[in-house]
């Protein structure tokens, strides 16, 4: 027997696909929302155009960064839930995903500020997703 399931819960869930980007020292890219006060990794919410993470993935980098996801260099990296940073009272439900992009990032839309962070000790406030799930993993995933 299955749990009910509470469609308030539902409304305050955001389901988003994200990225990890690293630079050729490791470093991850993180982006500011303006307005926002911590960094998150880019990405976003499907669209309804959107046929898979993928699509979302490559509209959301050419939006928020001007790059060209590689569609053969992605790599499922988790799925993850934590407080949303924007939206109080919320929760966002992230798939996560290790993408090569082609272009030089460049904050676009909605993003303010861009920042390459060593994940084992970022020097900016992060996001709880990132903080608490992406960064500790590839902080244990060398290969990653």
């Amino acid at each position: 027997m299955h749990a009910a399931v509470n469609p308030l819960d539902d409304a305050l869930r955001i389901r988003i696909v994200a990225a990890v980007i690293r630079d050729a020292t490791g470093r991850v890219l993180l982006v500011r929302k303006r307005g926002a006060e911590v960094f998150q990794q880019p990405g976003g919410k499907r669209d309804p155009g959107d046929v898979d993470d993928l699509a979302t993935l490559a509209r959301e980098l050419d939006e928020e960064l001007g790059c060209r996801l590689r569609t053969d260099s992605v790599r499922f990296l988790c799925q993850a839930e934590a407080p949303a940073a924007n939206e109080r009272g919320h929760v966002v439900e992230g798939r996560i995903y290790v993408v090569d992009v082609d272009g030089e990032p460049q904050p676009r839309a909605e993003i303010e500020e861009l920042r390459w962070v060593d994940p084992a000790v970022p020097d900016v406030p992060v996001a709880q997703l990132s903080f608490h799930h992406i960064l500790p993993l590839l902080t244990a995933k060398t290969m990653v």
